[in-house]
């Protein structure tokens, strides 16, 4: 599979980059920002909206193996194109609602949206485009949507105050119609067709037995410990002995270090494997954990250095290591398979670790960091497959 490079390949990922952020902040990160808005005016409870939302996440990791068939057969760049045109829609049915009905709908909408258009859509266009070099295109695209909340939030809360939420949703409508739709559609080169059967690309030893659940079940992991900690963190923080301002201080630091960690793995990714990298990332919130629960307040913001750092590590993985493992054949319904667990585990994850917070508080630290240590015992078990000589 013959892959863009230089100008080309950087242009791919600039407008994948740009259009993943717009996708994450009108979605994903939207109701954090509008739901109480949202709900005050319809007269609905504030769970109601993240009700509505989970529905949405559990919609998506359905139609996750469904948007990856799709992307392996067409390619990504139709795909991404029609994700941008749901999104819109959902969007504009958020802002047009008078009441629950219909805001259910703009959510289950917006639900179809995020499995056709979010990371994994875009990780599989880039497998398509370039095979088991997407690595660094990979990372490159999460570099720059890595600042989806931080552009997303305040950009949401800016609209709101000035438009109301109503006009954010349909300002966002608009930027992926405007904007998104023209970077998907004519900055994303077409797939090159599947190579046949038998060619050196697609001959690559077979994964160890398991893998695929190995795999679930650590994205399922890494899913339900990262969504938790963004739904919780300030409170975990002051639970631990942080004062709210420095709970808000640690937390603002996630991102930079999210970013950071990409950025460093970007420039290791010649000397740093995947498998070595994921299993990196898997340590850091355990040892960030165990720093917390022994000192307290004054290591909130080192917790929140190494949550965010071994995040960002991991978003990386969830592109790289299935290519890795598994090779581009058939990656789209691959990730979307292995998506469907983390998606129906973040779903869950807001409620659970509140329950986990109300009964312990700062000692909920020991059940996120056991599962840390239990996805990086199932990375320790995985092992790279061989490199096979293609015969002559």
């Amino acid at each position: 599979m013959q892959g863009q490079s230089g100008p080309g390949r950087r242009r791919v990922v600039l407008a994948l980059g740009t259009t993943q952020t717009f996708a994450w902040a009108s979605s994903y990160y939207l109701p954090a920002i509008l739901a109480v808005p949202m709900a005050a005016e319809l007269g609905l409870s504030r769970s109601w909206i993240f009700a509505a939302f989970s529905g949405a996440l559990l919609l998506t990791a359905l139609l996750g193996p469904l948007a990856g068939r799709a992307i392996d057969a067409r390619g990504g760049r139709d795909v991404l194109c029609l994700s941008n045109l749901i999104l819109a829609a959902g969007l504009v049915l958020l802002g047009l609602a008078q009441g629950p009905l219909l805001l259910g709908a703009g959510w289950a909408v917006l639900g179809v949206g995020m499995a056709f258009g979010l990371y994994d859509a875009a990780f599989a266009t880039l497998a398509g485009l370039y095979g088991r070099e997407a690595r660094g295109p990979i990372t490159g695209i999460t570099l720059i949507a890595g600042f989806a909340s931080t552009v997303g939030w305040p950009a949401s809360a800016a609209m709101e105050a000035e438009i109301g939420w109503r006009g954010a949703c349909l300002a966002w409508a608009a930027l992926h119609l405007l904007v998104a739709l023209p970077l998907n559609r004519l900055l994303v080169p077409p797939a090159p067709p599947p190579a046949p059967p038998g060619t050196p690309e697609v001959a690559a030893a077979p994964a160890q037995r398991g893998a695929m659940a190995l795999l679930a079940f650590i994205f399922a992991v890494v899913g339900l410990v990262s969504t938790g900690m963004a739904a919780h963190l300030p409170r975990l923080l002051q639970e631990a002995g942080a004062t709210a301002a420095g709970a808000v201080a640690a937390g603002a630091l996630i991102g930079p270090a999210q970013v950071a960690a990409r950025l460093g793995e970007s420039a290791l990714q010649r000397h740093l494997r995947p498998l070595s990298a994921a299993r990196l990332a898997t340590l850091l919130h355990p040892i960030g954990a165990a720093l917390l629960l022994a000192l307290g307040g004054p290591a909130a913001a080192a917790f929140a250095v190494l949550h965010g750092a071994g995040n960002g590590m991991l978003t990386i993985a969830r592109g790289t290591l299935p290519l890795a493992l598994f090779g581009p054949a058939g990656y789209g319904l691959r990730t979307g398979l292995l998506a469907a667990p983390a998606r129906l585990a973040q779903a869950a994850a807001p409620l659970l670790f509140g329950v986990l917070l109300d009964a312990w508080g700062a000692g909920m630290l020991l059940v996120s960091a056991g599962l840390g240590l239990a996805s990086l015992a199932a990375l320790l078990v995985l092992r790279m497959p061989r490199a096979v000589t293609p015969a002559r």
